[in-house]
């Protein structure tokens, strides 16, 4: 028989890399983690904590099952660029966090 797996704490096997977005457009922000037990992943713009549609159902940002943040569209107003950042995602499970690199979300100017 094989021996039992270990678990082992959360690594990131792929980061998120810088986008550049047009208003309106959707747009994927890669992450993907590896860990035993499965790692929950979170995202964290500009230091808060992202929402996604799991907490709102309204919420135009929805985190798929491996890990990646996807925006329906990206938005962007007169009073702001609520998308436009620096995002992080980090990936937990009971053996600890591992944090991704940092990835900029600009959205192409008017």
């Amino acid at each position: 028989s094989y021996p039992p797996l270990e678990d082992t704490a959360p690594r990131i096997v792929e980061h998120p890399t810088d986008l550049l977005v047009s208003k309106g457009e959707p747009a994927t922000l890669s992450c993907k983690a590896e860990g035993r037990p499965s790692p929950a992943v979170e995202w964290y713009k500009d230091g808060e904590r992202v929402e996604t549609d799991r907490e709102d159902p309204r919420s135009h940002r929805t985190l798929l099952p491996g890990g990646s943040l996807f925006f329906l569209r990206i938005l962007h107003g007169r009073r702001g660029k609520p998308d436009e950042g620096v995002y992080v995602c980090v990936a937990r499970n009971y053996l600890g966090e591992a944090i991704s690199r940092n990835a900029s979300l600009e959205v192409a100017g008017e």
